[in-house]
């Protein structure tokens, strides 16, 4: 049985400071948000065991919304219980949704951000050597064994040809439950074959949709109802990555109300990608576009209020399910598959962000500093985003 916490408590006000900075420097999507998470909470704070903390991320794979959001609210429940909670998720989501805000204000007035196309080009590989150095740390506890590392490769290779994510995590828990019940029938225990009903990856770190373009008309009927509903049923029924996000999007805003265009919608996902935080903040930006203001907080409060309400109820379930013999063993599966997703995130995210000798030249020189210095990787994103800017000048 794992141990929760490292040690005992922490105020609001801790947790609000974190996530608040977090919810600030978080750019490259839900991979780099817990490798951030895991640098801050596990090995600088010591608020979790690195045990615990993949329990927490493989239970966020398992339900609706935004997954690295529902991580910052598992951890401030743990810490602090149910306001810990609403605070941890509120400190993440606001800065985000503000940044957001004001990005959808200015490509309104003025069409364009170029500035901030500069920025993400220098915090992206930046980014890149803070995963994979999370990656190894995550790696060394979530392969327990020979055979989990195996799964694990297993999780990659699946993924990389093609296999939906879903279906790797689902069949990942399955077969760490099969293997544990077999075990266990070897010495005559008694087992209950505990699976999860679903899962999902939390890849939103794509390739920028569009460059990012002038905003259309507003349309003279949006019923600030009718977005909150909206973004309520998307926050509530949305497993994937961005592109499924997009998919969503485009089915309600564009072909069936006919409220965005499609390059607005583009422009949107874009905006989600290149500002720090929660992907899911896209809905702060299309509020904008279509309610101003208004639009934007009942957008936001729509597409992340189910996830509060998720992890509420699933997060005390989690130490039961380690307590039990299969259902750890089919959360160890899930944790190894999880980790075998986000390798291939980064691999992708790499792929896309290191183009260029600067871009070389800035992950291998954050990579050295993280490995011999053990630098804040607040500070390293700091330094990319200058970087970045400076190069676009």
């Amino acid at each position: 049985m794992n141990e929760t916490s490292v040690r005992h408590g922490a105020t609001l006000g801790d947790l609000a400071r974190l996530f608040l900075k977090l919810g600030v420097i978080g750019f490259g999507g839900p991979a780099a948000h817990i490798a951030l998470m895991e640098d801050e909470v596990v090995r600088r704070r010591q608020w979790l065991t690195r045990e615990a903390f993949l329990d927490y991320v493989g239970a966020t794979n398992l339900i609706p919304g935004p997954n690295s959001t529902e991580l910052a609210m598992e951890i401030g429940r743990d810490r602090a219980g149910w306001p810990g909670l609403v605070v941890a998720g509120l400190a993440f989501i606001v800065p985000a949704a503000l940044i957001v805000g004001v990005t959808a204000w200015a490509y309104v007035r003025f069409g364009e951000l170029p500035a901030a196309l500069a920025l993400l080009a220098g915090v992206k590989p930046v980014v890149i050597a803070i995963v994979v150095q999370a990656l190894w740390r995550l790696a060394r506890t979530a392969v327990k064994t020979i055979w989990l590392g195996v799964l694990t490769v297993a999780a990659i290779v699946a993924v990389a040809i093609g296999v939906n994510e879903l279906a790797v995590l689902f069949a990942a828990a399955i077969i760490a439950a099969l293997v544990a019940g077999a075990r266990a029938r070897t010495v005559d225990h008694r087992m209950v074959i505990i699976t999860p009903v679903g899962s999902h990856t939390t890849s939103s770190t794509h390739p920028l949709a569009a460059a990012l373009g002038a905003a259309a008309g507003v349309p003279a009927a949006v019923s600030l109802w009718s977005l909150f509903a909206i973004f309520l049923k998307i926050g509530s029924v949305l497993f994937g990555s961005g592109y499924v996000l997009l998919a969503f999007l485009r089915a309600d805003f564009v072909e069936r109300l006919g409220w965005l265009t499609e390059r607005q919608l583009l422009d949107a996902v874009a905006v989600g990608q290149v500002t720090p935080g929660p992907v899911f903040t896209t809905a702060t930006f299309i509020g904008y576009v279509l309610a101003g203001a208004p639009g934007a907080v009942v957008a936001t409060v729509g597409i992340f209020l189910p996830a509060f309400v998720f992890v509420a109820v699933s997060g005390p379930l989690i130490p039961r399910l380690r307590r039990s013999h299969i259902a750890g063993a089919a959360l160890d599966g899930v944790n190894a598959a999880s980790l075998g997703l986000m390798a291939v995130v980064t691999w992708q995210l790499g792929r896309a962000s290191i183009v260029s000798v600067p871009s070389f030249v800035l992950a291998l020189s954050a990579g050295a500093l993280l490995a011999t210095r053990r630098v804040n990787a607040a500070l390293l994103i700091l330094g990319g985003a200058i970087s970045g800017i400076a190069l676009g000048w």
